[in-house]
């Protein structure tokens, strides 16, 4: 052989169609679909391709939870509106259709490329439909579609901002075009702001400087809640959260908020919250407390206490909001395989963490460890005792080695070190 090596590259399917126009011929006379960059998905037993867009299965929880939201509000309402700003594949907005009944759908995109994908998603909701009668598709930046909508006066019962990024830039165009009393679904993937490593983007996104904290996911919802409850005031507007949502990947942090004129009668709950270093006490305080922030176990408060705000300070879930979505999701029968326990065990997560005497923050079983320098029972266990002990507490949907409880971290220190004695004495005998 010649010094001159061929290197043969298998040639792509679409190339070797454009550069043979016989089998082009070929394959158009007997009916066989051209390639194409289709990936078909199921989800909840809808078909639907999502082609090139981007699209996480992982977050069909938060689709779950937004279409049990909205077919509620259609139910006490008899009506519904939705407008998807960033409809992707248009999954989100097939589900709003076909599951919640929505009257009608905008889906929009950015994005003109993915024009085929959603229209023939959305077309699969019920035959003869007809873009016009029940839906819309749209391609318009998201702030300039919301806007516009607001100048028209078209507003809108839900409007759901699946957002990157912190999603601070679209609260105020958001707010401007959902009817009051109507539901705002958004959404934020800024980790880095949410665990303080980004305190000066945190400020400017959501007028909140974030320190790291131990319980910096949690922080991630009440910062994301404290931006549109600052955007709202403004407006003459308030919010109330009626569920707070993070999931591990991305991450992503999702808040379904319901808007209402006139100002919070819990103003309260827009504030500061502290974390001692030293003893691992966490506290929230008012504006009117700034200059009283410290804790019992040290005079040094600049050594000891953290302080990230302002945030949302109140309740994460509205308890009888999440009953009637599981109560829904029950009904359709959503709770008969695996994916449908996860769901009934992250609602009942989500009810149990909306006890109002449950403060801000989750304790942590590392941090407990590390404090008691023991190796932990069970959580189930400690749980048990901080209950006979008179205290609230729960299981945190966000952390699953996390305990939302009342209890001071040195009390549940203590109860710790009482059980592990106890066992040791138990095994003596």
């Amino acid at each position: 052989m010649s010094s001159l090596s061929l290197i043969l590259k298998p040639l792509s399917i679409p190339t070797f169609i454009s550069d043979n126009p016989n089998i082009k011929t070929f394959i158009f006379q007997r009916n066989i679909p051209p390639p194409c960059k289709s990936h078909c998905h199921t989800e909840r037993g809808h078909q639907f391709d999502v082609g090139d867009t981007f699209f996480r299965s992982e977050s069909a929880t938060a689709r779950d939870l937004g279409v049990l939201s909205a077919a509620l509000y259609r139910n006490t309402t008899g009506s519904l509106r939705v407008l998807d700003a960033m409809c992707g594949c248009g999954i989100r907005s097939l589900r709003y259709l076909a599951e919640a009944e929505a009257d009608f759908v905008v889906a929009n995109d950015a994005n003109e490329n993915t024009r085929d994908i959603i229209l023939g998603n959305l077309s699969r909701v019920a035959s003869g439909s007809e873009e016009g009668k029940r839906w819309e598709v749209n391609h318009l930046p998201a702030t300039r579609l919301l806007a516009e909508c607001y100048l028209r006066k078209d507003y809108f019962d839900l409007i759901d901002v699946d957002s990157f990024g912190s999603g601070s830039s679209y609260l105020r165009v958001a707010l401007d075009a959902v009817k009051l009393g109507g539901l705002l679904y958004i959404t934020s993937t800024d980790g880095l702001s949410s665990g303080g490593h980004r305190p000066q983007q945190s400020l400017a996104a959501y007028g909140a400087y974030v320190r790291p904290l131990p319980y910096s996911n949690e922080i991630g919802l009440r910062m994301l809640i404290g931006g549109a409850v600052r955007e709202a005031s403004v407006l003459g507007y308030h919010v109330v959260p009626l569920f707070s949502y993070y999931s591990y990947h991305g991450p992503v942090f999702r808040v379904l908020l319901q808007v209402k004129r006139g100002k919070s009668l819990s103003s309260r709950y827009y504030g500061f919250i502290s974390y001692c270093n030293r003893c691992g006490n966490t506290r929230a305080f008012s504006w009117n407390e700034l200059g009283e922030i410290s804790c019992p176990c040290s005079t040094n408060v600049k050594r000891s206490i953290v302080v990230s705000g302002p945030l949302w300070t109140g309740p994460l879930h509205s308890a009888p909001h999440l009953t009637e979505m599981m109560s829904l999701a029950d009904q359709w029968g959503w709770f008969g395989d695996e994916e449908g326990k996860n769901l009934e065990k992250l609602l009942k997560q989500m009810i149990d963490e909306s006890d109002p005497k449950l403060p801000v923050g989750y304790l942590n079983a590392d941090e407990i460890a590390s404090r008691a320098k023991l190796n932990l029972p069970p959580l189930s266990v400690i749980m048990n005792s901080l209950h006979e002990g008179g205290y609230a507490v729960s299981r945190s949907h966000i952390a699953p080695n996390a305990i939302k409880t009342d209890c001071p971290m040195v009390v549940c220190v203590k109860i710790v070190k009482h059980l592990q004695q106890a066992a040791e004495m138990s095994s003596c005998h």
